[in-house]
């Protein structure tokens, strides 16, 4: 089978490409990806010599290209998205446009060359996000909760998933959508939480807490991602929804302390600074439907934490100049 991973030079999907490429040697891999701020061909150097893999540039937004492509597509797995909820507050736009429209291009170009019978799609597989549910205080959202999306960035993906589901309903073209929770590991662009701050401690900075960080956040070591993708691809069942996640709960000001302590510094390089204008309480998910599947979690989230601050340690050439260019 021909398959194509959209946003396969960032993070999550970069980790994706890699894990699939050198498990499928018999399909072959198409990574596309746009290549902004947060995309990074060394990200895929170490796939770059398989004989079944392959890189296009280019942007979810062109239908053209796109419809092109899928011509020659079997299987999409759809990870192209703005993803930082800082940068959707400053920038809602470019969130909508690449999360929203860029899901409708992607959905259009397979509905197209469905239509004049040049190419059927057999799975599209899009990844979305558990902020689309809003936050909860006690319990778990499963599948089939309401989506109450609280910032610009988890109404772009809501309306994503709507475009997604829209598409099935109508074109019967044949989605699943997966909702994860945060992700952290090697590769990761220094802006969310765990990356960022690990490479301002090693860099002997002081890391910027918003608020009082009590509001708790569930993560997901990347590795586990691409195995519970790889579930997915393999026994979900068309027009289901996937949960991806654990039960790894932390508040932001734990999760600091850990990071500080394992780096050995001290709670003086806390750096409280204004919190967002809302700023989600809590996230949780139900993960008895991708267990379903045979998928369970194989990285504990403090043995994750050690194996990313290694990587980092190992790796400041990469995330230093990405730091240095962007003004981070």
């Amino acid at each position: 089978m021909k398959m194509l991973i959209t946003g396969g030079a960032g993070f999550i999907g970069s980790n994706f490409a890699r894990y699939m490429v050198k498990k499928y040697p018999e399909h072959e891999f198409t990574v596309f990806d746009k290549l902004t701020y947060a995309g990074n061909l060394e990200n895929i150097l170490e796939i770059r010599d398989k004989q079944n893999y392959k890189f296009v540039r280019g942007d979810v937004c062109d239908l053209n290209f796109l419809t092109y492509i899928l011509k020659d597509t079997d299987v999409v797995f759809h990870l192209a998205a703005e993803s930082h909820v800082d940068n959707s507050i400053g920038n809602s736009l470019e969130f909508t446009k690449t999360n929203a429209y860029g899901t409708h291009v992607l959905m259009e170009a397979a509905h197209l060359n469905k239509a004049a019978h040049l190419n059927k799609i057999k799975r599209f597989i899009h990844v979305s996000t558990d902020e689309v549910y809003g936050d909860i205080t006690e319990g778990s959202f499963k599948e089939d909760a309401k989506l109450v999306p609280n910032n610009p960035y988890s109404a772009s993906k809501a309306a994503a998933e709507m475009i997604v589901r829209g598409y099935y309903t109508t074109y019967k073209l044949p989605i699943i959508i997966t909702r994860g929770n945060n992700v952290y590991g090697p590769h990761q662009y220094p802006e969310k939480i765990i990356s960022r701050f690990i490479c301002n401690l090693i860099l002997d900075r002081k890391v910027p807490l918003h608020g009082e960080g009590k509001n708790i956040r569930t993560y997901i070591y990347v590795d586990d991602v691409s195995t519970a993708l790889d579930a997915v691809f393999n026994k979900g069942e068309i027009g289901e929804i996937y949960n991806i996640g654990t039960h790894d709960e932390i508040s932001n000001l734990e999760l600091t302390k850990m990071l500080i302590n394992k780096l050995g510094k001290t709670e003086d390089y806390i750096l409280h600074v204004p919190d967002r204008p809302f700023n989600d309480r809590r996230y949780s998910l139900d993960l008895s439907k991708i267990n379903s599947l045979g998928w369970k979690q194989e990285t504990g989230f403090e043995q994750g934490i050690d194996k990313a601050i290694e990587w980092y340690k190992r790796n400041v050439t990469w995330w230093l100049k990405l730091l240095n260019h962007n003004g981070l």
